[in-house]
């Protein structure tokens, strides 16, 4: 069993002091974000150009759904939701915080990435370190 809680992505970065946070990779050249590693830019094509970048927890709410059927023991209705965060970088996870209800959720509306612990352990006993979205306090 590991003595902190593992990063359910790759990009998820828990350190052994400090806050979660996560991290993507900037272009060198045209600064565009990836979640991912890579080895030429999406955007314009630069190789081996990328650096380390430590994304924002603030963002905008651009895309979600409202999920009513799950695999077992997922407890239903959730929202699924993607985000564009500021200064970069785009993520997809679920929203909580907030009533299932497409009346009381605005796309555009302000949101902020919160860390937790996940709700289940591996069957080693390991936690694992999440991330919601959820939205901002005004």
């Amino acid at each position: 069993m590991a003595d902190k809680p593992l990063s359910i992505v790759p990009y998820l970065k828990v350190p052994d002091a400090g806050d979660p946070y996560l991290e993507g990779y900037r272009c060198g050249e045209c600064n565009a974000i990836t979640l991912k590693s890579r080895t030429a830019c999406a955007a314009c094509g630069a190789r081996d150009s990328f650096q380390d970048h430590k994304l924002s927890n603030e963002g905008v709410l651009h895309s979600f759904s409202i999920i009513h059927r799950s695999f077992p023991g997922i407890e239903v209705p959730f929202i699924s939701a993607i985000a564009d965060l500021d200064g970069g970088g785009t993520v997809k996870t679920n929203m909580t915080g907030i009533e299932a209800d497409p009346e009381k959720i605005d796309l555009g509306m302000r949101v902020q990435v919160v860390y937790e612990i996940a709700p289940r352990k591996d069957g080693e006993g390991n936690e694992y370190m999440t991330f919601y979205l959820k939205p901002a306090a005004k």
